[in-house]
């Protein structure tokens, strides 16, 4: 095997999909990439066992000569190519022992390759169900969710996003059962009712591989019971379900909310940014204090005699109330609406506020955003 290519089209080309890599793997073949050449086209694949990522690169040359098919150690190879200047490099692969040569510039580095023939083989996705969207619409719905589900894996289930496509759009939830995210997009339909849970590692490198392109582009889905599959421009990826039953989020979802806040969202978010500063580093407990043209964030840590205090405008409809917010969570939801303005729900202290952005055009009500927090104990 022998081709040539420019290095920093090849390191991009490795780094967009090395983050699914995992050194530690009890399997150290899946610490290599495999390159398969044909043609002039390299197709290049990456597995954590879970997760597999396809690439396929154009060459400036490439031929087998009697080689097929190598496993490259994708630490050295990366480490080698990202302090390598923009230039040719010629990669050659000797039959007999699978070394590897790269020559460039002034340099010359040899690797010791392995034979490919025990690397994982490409998962099937047969049986499946087919929806295109846009790499933007993914992108958003990972965006807008990615951040509220769980960490831990005592429920493996919330550790992932929930997607639903249907007649009447796409629906994407994670929730940790202390907050909940959910992303609506109506343009988004399918005949019949697919639903899965997709594993956050996989899906949030799906996004930031779409998120690197400059433009828009087209993504098949493709699902059965067990995979997911999207394909893109020159990118296959395929990864494992999560198994089980989602929660019901729509009996965590409080219907009747009468006492309705309007504020600035960077007004906001910075009040909450600035306040949380002298909250109680264990309960992080943001205190609100709403009424008719004002809103007051305070917070408090006792043991150490620290508190603060700010109000700024706001437009509020009900009941004069308090609730106390985790200040991390709100915060973090807050930070994830893209609005001028926030609206945030309540009906009671003990129950949950819900966040929406506010839409000034009426066209992007296609798009809709839900941000459920759960409130805490307000200390007297």
């Amino acid at each position: 095997m022998k081709f040539i290519t420019n290095s920093q089209t090849f390191s991009k080309q490795l780094q967009a999909i090395s983050g699914i890599i995992t050194n530690s793997n009890t399997v150290p073949i899946v610490s290599c990439f495999h390159f398969h050449i044909d043609e002039g086209l390299l197709t290049i694949k990456a597995t954590d066992l879970e997760t597999t990522i396809v690439a396929k690169m154009p060459l400036e040359s490439g031929r087998s000569e009697g080689i097929d098919d190598v496993a490259v150690p994708s630490k050295l190879l990366l480490d080698t190519l990202k302090s390598m200047d923009d230039q040719p490099m010629t990669f050659t692969v000797h039959p007999e022992n699978f070394q590897i040569d790269i020559t460039s510039g002034d340099g010359t580095y040899q690797l010791a390759g392995q034979n490919a023939e025990t690397f994982p083989s490409l998962p099937v996705v047969e049986n499946a169900l087919t929806i295109s969207l846009s790499a933007s619409t993914i992108v958003t719905a990972v965006n807008k969710t990615a951040f509220a589900a769980a960490t831990e894996d005592m429920r493996p289930q919330m550790t992932g996003i929930f997607v639903n496509f249907d007649s009447e759009g796409m629906t994407a939830v994670a929730t940790d059962a202390h907050k909940l995210a959910r992303y609506r997009n109506a343009s988004v339909k399918a005949d019949e009712d697919i639903n899965f849970i997709l594993p956050r590692k996989p899906i949030t490198l799906v996004k930031n591989i779409l998120s690197s392109r400059k433009e828009d582009c087209d993504v098949k889905l493709e699902c059965n019971a067990t995979n997911v599959a999207f394909t893109f421009e020159n990118m296959y990826i395929v990864c494992r379900l999560i198994d089980g039953t989602y929660p019901n989020v729509k009996a965590a979802i409080p219907k009747d909310n009468p006492n309705h806040l309007v504020v600035d969202r960077n007004s906001f978010l910075n009040v909450m940014r600035r306040v949380a500063l002298y909250a109680s580093q264990s309960t992080h407990q943001l205190r609100l204090s709403l009424s008719d043209r004002e809103l007051t964030v305070s917070a408090e840590d006792i043991e150490f005699s620290n508190n603060a205090q700010e109000k700024l405008p706001c437009h509020y409809e009900g009941e004069p109330m308090e609730i106390g917010f985790n200040a991390k969570f709100l915060s973090e939801m807050v930070g994830n609406i893209d609005t001028e303005n926030v609206e945030l729900t309540l009906s009671h202290p003990s129950r949950a506020g819900i966040l929406y952005p506010v839409y000034e055009n009426e066209d992007d009500n296609k798009i809709d955003i839900l941000m459920l927090v759960m409130p805490v104990m307000l200390a007297n």
